[in-house]
Parts: C-alpha cells; sequence; structure tokens
C-alpha cells in the first residue's frame, strides 16, 4: 500500500443532457490530473449526463448514449496512471443505477451504486434508479476507499459501513443545489460523519446553473479533529488538488487550499447571477432584454443581468404611459447609464388607448378598474417579446416572491418573461441586495463598482404606476410586514394561529393566506428563476390550483399545537 496520495476534486459544470460536451470536459479533466501526477480524479455525481437528467432517464436512447460516453472517458484512462473515479447512470440487467464507476488503464474495474435515493421536492430519484445495497469499499492505488454518493452521507449506516469494511477515506461526489445556508449544513453534516467513523472525508459538489437550481460548488474536505483542509471556490469551477499521506493516526492531508468563503449577503447575489448567466448561455442565448421602470427591483435585474453577461448584452427598455412618474423616467436612465447598458424608449400610450377606444362600445358604462391597469402591464409584455423576437434576446422578468406570493402581478403582463432573477427572493432581500452591491463588487461578476443602483430608487415608495398616485401599499401590507407573514404562512408552513401569536393583525394574516392560494394559478405560468430557499414557489412548494381549503385554526379555541414533522436527508 502507498503512504502517499494526490487526489483531484474536479469540481466542474456539466450541462444536463450535452453527453458529448461533458466526455469533452471529462477528457481535459483528465488531461489536467495526469499533468500533475494525480493517482485519483474524482467527478461530480452523474457527470456525464449532468444532474438531475429528469425523464431524460426514461429515454432509453439517452441511457444507451450515457453509458457508451462512460465507456470512453474510462478508455482515456489508459496510460495516465490516473484512478478516474466517474459517476454516471449505468444499467445491470433491466436495473437503472445512480453509480460510480472505477476506471484504471482504460478499463472499467469497478462499480458502486447509490443506495439512498432522495424523494423530495426537488430530486424524485426513485422514480428512475433502483437502490443499491450497503457497497464495499473500492482498492486503489492499495487504499482502501468508500465511495458513498451523495445523499448516501446523510445516512450515517452507510459510511459506518465502508468503514467497518476498512474504508481509510471516504470520496463523496454530489450534486447538491445551493439555498440558504447550505454551505454550513453541509459542513456540519460531514464533521458529524467524520466524528463519528474517524477517517478523513472530501467532499465534490458540481458548480453552475441547471434551470432553477444552482449549484454552488465549494466542495471541501474535513480530517478527523474537526479540521477543515480543503475548501474549494464558491459559484466558480475548480481543479482542487491535495496530498494526503498515510500517518500513525490514520490519512491526513498534507497540502491542500482553503479559500476563504462569499459572506452571507454575497451568495445570494452570486446565485441569481450564475442562475442568469447559466440559463441564458445553456440554452443558446448570448443577451437579454428587460423591462427598466426606474423601481428597485427592475433595477437589481438588471445590475444582476450586467453582471451575469457584461453590459453590452443587456438591453433595457422603459415603457411609460400617463402614469409614469417623471422621477422614474429619470431613475430608470440613470441606472442604465451607471450600467453602461443600452437604453430606449417606447411609449405605450398609443396602443394602450387604441385597445381601450376599441373595448369601450364592449364595456359600455362600466367604470375604468384593474382591467385598465392591467392592460397597461399587458402591453409592456406585448413590446418587450416583440423586441426578444426580432432580435432573438431572452426576455427576463423582474417580480420578487413577496408580489408572486400573494399574486401582486399582471400575468400576461409583467411576469412575461424566460426567466426570473428574483423569484425566491422576498421585497426587503432585494432592497438589502441592492444596498450591498452598491457597495460591493462580486467575484466572477461583469459589472462595473460604484452606486449601480440610484439611491433615489432605493429610498422611494415603490410603485407599479398603473393609476394616479398608486403606492404598493395601497393594496398590499408594507413589505416589512407582508415578508414577515409570508416567512411564516411559506417558509414554515405555519398555522394562522401561530402566525398571528407572533403579533400580527388576524384579518391581515388571513388576507394574505387567501390571496397566496388564489394566485396559484399565476404561479403555476410563471417563469423559471432562481431557487434560494426550501420553499421556492412551484419547486419547492407544491400546491393545488383548486384548493378549498382555508385555515380557520384561530377561530376556535386553543389547542395543543401540532408536531412539527421535519424531513431527513436532504441534498
Amino acid at each position: 500500500m502507498t503512504d502517499r496520495l494526490r487526489i483531484v476534486l474536479a469540481q466542474l459544470n456539466p450541462k444536463v443532457g450535452a453527453l458529448a460536451a461533458n466526455l469533452e470536459l471529462g477528457r481535459k479533466a483528465l488531461a489536467e490530473a495526469a499533468a500533475v501526477n494525480a493517482d485519483i480524479l474524482l467527478l461530480s455525481e452523474l457527470f456525464l449526463s449532468g444532474y438531475f437528467p429528469e425523464d431524460l432517464l426514461l429515454k432509453p436512447q439517452f441511457i444507451a448514449d450515457a453509458i457508451e460516453a462512460a465507456q470512453a472517458l474510462a478508455q482515456a484512462t489508459r496510460g495516465t496512471g490516473v484512478s478516474l473515479l466517474l459517476p454516471t447512470v449505468w444499467r445491470e440487467g433491466t436495473n437503472l443505477y445512480n453509480a460510480v464507476l472505477l476506471a484504471e488503464d482504460g478499463e472499467i474495474v469497478a462499480t458502486r451504486f447509490k443506495r439512498e435515493l432522495p424523494n423530495d421536492d426537488v430530486f424524485f430519484e426513485k422514480r428512475y434508479f433502483t437502490s443499491g445495497s450497503l457497497a464495499e469499499p473500492l482498492t486503489i492505488k492499495g487504499v482502501s476507499i468508500g465511495v458513498p454518493i451523495c445523499e448516501d452521507i446523510w445516512h450515517p449506516e452507510v459510511c459506518a459501513h465502508l468503514v467497518d469494511q476498512g474504508a481509510r477515506i471516504l470520496l463523496c461526489p454530489n450534486g447538491s443545489p445551493y439555498w440558504r445556508n447550505k454551505q454550513d449544513t453541509r459542513k456540519r453534516l460531514v464533521k458529524a460523519r467524520v466524528r463519528e467513523d474517524n477517517v478523513p472525508l472530501l467532499y465534490l459538489n458540481q458548480v453552475g446553473g441547471q434551470d432553477e437550481l444552482v449549484y454552488d460548488g465549494a466542495s471541501f474536505a474535513i480530517e478527523p479533529g474537526d479540521r477543515l483542509v480543503l475548501q474549494g471556490k464558491s459559484f466558480e469551477s475548480d481543479f482542487i488538488v491535495s496530498d494526503w499521506h498515510h500517518t500513525e493516526n490514520g490519512w491526513r492531508c498534507a497540502d491542500g487550499v482553503v479559500r476563504d468563503l462569499p459572506s452571507v449577503d454575497e451568495t445570494p447575489w452570486r446565485a441569481c447571477v450564475l442562475g442568469l448567466r447559466d440559463y441564458v448561455g445553456k440554452n443558446g442565448f448570448k443577451h437579454v432584454v428587460m423591462g427598466l421602470s426606474g423601481g428597485i427591483d427592475s433595477a437589481v435585474v438588471a445590475a444582476m443581468a450586467v453582471d451575469a453577461l457584461g453590459a453590452d448584452n443587456v438591453h433595457c427598455l422603459m415603457l411609460p404611459y400617463r402614469y409614469t412618474s417623471e422621477t422614474s423616467l429619470k431613475d430608470a436612465k440613470d441606472c442604465a447609464a451607471r450600467l453602461g447598458v443600452r437604453y430606449d424608449v417606447v411609449s405605450i400610450g398609443p396602443p394602450v388607448d387604441a385597445v381601450n377606444a376599441e373595448l369601450a362600445p364592449l364595456f359600455l358604462d362600466r367604470l375604468p378598474d384593474i382591467t385598465e391597469e392591467n392592460l397597461q402591464s399587458r402591453m409592456r409584455g406585448v413590446v418587450l417579446m416583440a423586441v426578444s423576437n426580432k432580435f432573438g434576446s431572452l426576455l427576463i422578468t423582474t417580480g420578487n416572491k413577496s408580489e408572486m406570493s400573494v399574486g401582486y402581478a399582471t400575468i400576461y403582463g409583467d411576469m412575461n418573461g424566460g426567466f426570473n432573477p428574483l423569484k425566491d427572493l422576498l421585497k426587503m432581500q432585494v432592497y438589502h441586495l441592492a444596498k450591498w452591491r452598491n457597495a460591493n463588487v462580486p467575484a466572477d461578476c461583469f459589472g462595473p463598482a460604484g452606486e449601480v443602483i440610484p439611491r433615489a430608487i432605493i429610498d422611494k415608495a415603490p410603485s407599479a404606476e398603473l393609476r394616479p398616485n398608486q403606492k404598493d401599499q395601497d393594496s398590499l401590507p408594507p413589505y416589512p410586514v407582508l415578508d414577515a407573514i409570508l416567512e411564516g404562512l411559506v417558509e414554515e408552513e405555519l398555522s394562522i394561529r401561530e402566525v398571528v401569536a407572533r403579533g400580527f393583525d388576524l384579518a391581515t394574516v388571513k388576507r394574505i393566506e387567501k390571496l397566496l392560494y388564489l394566485a396559484e394559478f399565476k404561479r403555476r405560468q410563471a417563469a423559471p428563476g432562481v431557487k434560494m430557499t426550501k420553499k421556492a414557489l412551484g419547486l419547492g412548494r407544491k400546491y393545488p390550483v383548486t384548493n378549498g381549503y382555508r385555515d380557520e385554526s384561530a377561530s376556535f379555541p386553543e389547542a395543543e399545537p401540532a408536531p412539527v414533522l421535519r424531513r431527513q436527508g436532504v441534498q
């Protein structure tokens, strides 16, 4: 048995379904590993298919092509001296597995299968895969190495079995998406496994955006004693080389880089930027178009778009009507200038007035109401979609989670678009990010430094400007109140009684619950957006559109609260 190992964690950004491109990415990683004399190269979970391929896994030809790509990458190890741990789909008989292949000198010499298959709001692996049995360690360069796959390490018995069978190092490939506080959650988990089993655990995560999910990378290693001995980059690809020596106390890291992680303020911005960048690029677009209203949401999205794609690839349109204030016109122009984007003004006045005139005989003597307000929003959507079609730009939309929760958005109007970076951010979080971005230029971002979002936009009261002197608080509680209520109803799934017990008005809470349920039909038709929390609307929170339930708990005498049931083992 050797007493030294050089292990490479390839934290890369594969694209779901792009087998040929991912194969080439794997070949390059293998060549780099050989160039640094690596003993072991680990790739991330389901690397060749990309994680997660969803119902592509039900397509027999896709499975056949993925297995062929895996065999080709295994053959590429010939003559490299590198032992490749390749996570991939794999079929044995009629069973499909989430697997890791060990490839050495051009041959597949062993396979291991994921045992614990997640079945939650993001990944439904039980729909596709057969669960593997408790696996034996692999022998690589004479060293016994366990390879638990992602969800496996959330279940102590998997790692314990590997160590009981002789594993002296654990290498774990993952496809673990970002959400709030996720990086701390992973470290607590891995430290627990290392304390229990007294062997080092190297945790490799993929990076990149995949539809609503963002994988943040941030791969790391923990050795006994709660020592963080490796820390990869967050939200960027990384090639993490580490040297390990066998000591009297077991395997320990002799040389590894520990990078600083982004702050809790920076991580949501980086997640939104990476999610937008990859959604645009991986779907074949080069540039985006959006409405810039002079309000906080569109200003923040414009700044994110510039950070993601560069100013030359962002086109902003101001679409004024008679209710658009001079302040909004000034603020939108100022924001566009600070960001350096193309900025055009297209009046929606003539087409809106023409439609109103055509509808007048049909509406007879009915007074103007929300119908005419929504018509303005829908005309803006028509113009933005026309520009998107003409120039081949992806239209991005700008509604935040607070507004989407209660339906304060116009379907087929300001909801138009192919992607929404703010979809899982509450309104007050948007304000916080705006202030943070004005004081910081995040890593891996293309936007300028300085106050890119004018202070006037941050300070003024939010308004849709669809009628004279309109303010959001005409229709909604103040956003700090609304957001706190939504935190209870959505993020924590509290009862009406429990939210009211936090000091909120009963009628207000019941009204917000009603709006939340009524707006489900809009959210079903909304653009995808970056998942930032476990209860992202749509992907993390699945409620029926047709729904007769209303919480009447606050209308009855006090009762014992129901126990809180918490799901274990989330990726």
